[in-house]
């Protein structure tokens, strides 16, 4: 019988030597290669079998022989979440929801749980944080209480499968990957090998006995899924939350979708029973009565969805050092920007600070916003309000053009929507809009509306 040989793994990244290094090659941190057991590298060796290693080598097929999947899905109650799931929860389908502490995560998973078991189907809630009493009373707030929901506080990997396999559930969450911990690797819970192997086993437990299972992750300092990279890759979905948790919004963003697009952005408010589909976005993101001096309305696009945002500017003296700072925007584009209005317009924004904030929390992740910022910047720096019916779309490039944006007829069908009347856009719109349109096709002609 052959020796079994030794293996090494790395606790930060999950690199694998047959000897030890003092440093890891992959991720170049010290001390974090921690030699495995026999009974680890079996059991890696026979996951490396199930996904494909086995002596019986399939044969490849054309792609034009191949038949392609019929993927039903089902509605999990709120269509903020139905929305970027790509329109609902597929069967055998594995979902990472990550996010900030006290951002929402379990509230959402639980009302989502609640709202399933109303309807019918089977749901197991794995907490490893909370216990079944803690749990009990956020579902009093949420009224998620129903015969089908099922609590199970465990951390012990088998046990969860052992109680999967003995009901027929239609819908697990665990909360959260962190905790739990897998017999078959003795580090601690939470550690590089624990995490991929909990999330290869759930993998495994969804596609077999088609499940869909819906994760938490913790996120680091750094904004990250805590745990390794290799998380992400093996799961169906990843959803970030993001907002600030000193306001009501939440906006739970996919990042990864295997079932649908990930351009979608689901937006709920947080209120006393708990995360809730936010109903209207009209004057979440904008004051429409009136705008202070520094202040400008511009529209984004989430995914399928327009929406209108109010930029904020300040611009004042600076006493030694200039500063540069935005919240919501890119520092870096906000630079590039700077730089394009002392060249072209002659301003001496070199001895001004300047800071940018988009109202409501929002992040743009979309140059459409340019023309906005601009024109906040210079309302701000001359002190003269802008008119609050008058929205301001464009990209601007780095000679001064103010280009043309995607998805224009949506952006002006919803100004219209709002009661707005007037928009500066960099071309004429191909369809007919009741808005007076204004076009601007050039940094200077922003003057025109100081």
């Amino acid at each position: 019988m052959a020796k079994q040989k030794t293996l090494f793994e790395c606790q930060a990244c999950g690199f694998q030597s047959p000897r030890w290094m003092g440093k890891c090659t992959s991720c170049e941190q010290w001390e974090t290669m921690i030699e495995l057991s026999v009974e680890q590298i079996k059991y890696l060796n026979e996951s490396s079998k199930g996904r494909g290693g086995s002596a019986l080598t399939p044969k490849a097929k054309p792609i034009t022989q191949i038949e392609e999947d019929n993927i039903i899905r089902f509605t999990s109650g709120s269509k903020e979440l139905d929305l970027v799931l790509g329109g609902g929860i597929v069967p055998g389908s594995l979902t990472l929801i990550g996010g900030s502490p006290g951002v929402g995560k379990s509230t959402l998973l639980l009302k989502i749980a609640g709202n399933l078991a109303r309807a019918g189907k089977k749901v197991l809630y794995v907490s490893g944080e909370e216990s079944a009493g803690q749990i009990k009373l956020r579902s009093n707030r949420l009224e998620a209480n129903h015969d089908n929901l099922y609590l199970l506080p465990e951390i012990n990997l088998s046990s969860v499968i052992s109680e999967v396999r003995n009901q027929p559930y239609e819908l697990i969450v665990i909360d959260s990957i962190q905790t739990l911990y897998s017999e078959e690797t003795p580090s601690a819970p939470g550690s590089v090998t624990q995490v991929r192997t909990i999330t290869f086993e759930l993998m495994r437990l969804a596609k077999s006995l088609h499940i869909p299972i819906f994760i938490i992750g913790h996120i680091t300092k750094d904004g990250s899924i805590a745990g390794p990279r290799v998380l992400e890759h093996m799961v169906d979905t990843v959803l970030y939350f993001e907002g600030d948790t000193n306001s009501d919004l939440r906006l739970l963003r996919g990042f990864k979708n295997r079932f649908g697009a990930t351009n979608e952005v689901g937006i709920f408010e947080m209120n006393k029973e708990g995360l809730n589909d936010a109903k209207s976005m009209a004057g979440k993101f904008f004051n429409k009565e009136k705008l202070q001096s520094g202040s400008a309305l511009t529209v984004i696009m989430e995914g399928s969805r327009p929406i209108i945002v109010e930029i904020q500017a300040l611009v004042s003296e600076s006493y030694g050092h200039a500063k540069r700072s935005s919240t919501g925007f890119d520092n870096n584009r906000l630079g590039m920007l700077l730089a394009l209005l002392e060249k072209k317009l002659d301003l001496p924004l070199g001895t001004y600070d300047v800071f940018i904030n988009v109202s409501g929390g929002i992040k743009i992740n979309e140059p459409s916003a340019d023309l906005a910022v601009i024109a906040a910047i210079l309302s701000s720096y001359r002190n003269r309000e802008l008119s609050a019916q008058t929205l301001f779309l464009g990209e601007v490039s780095l000679t001064g053009e103010i280009r043309e944006i995607p998805s224009l007829s949506l952006r002006l069908k919803e100004i219209e929507t709002q009661g707005f009347t007037k928009a500066v856009i960099p071309n004429k719109p191909l369809e007919t809009t009741k808005i007076k349109c204004f076009i601007a096709d050039e940094v200077s002609k922003v003057l025109e509306w100081m």
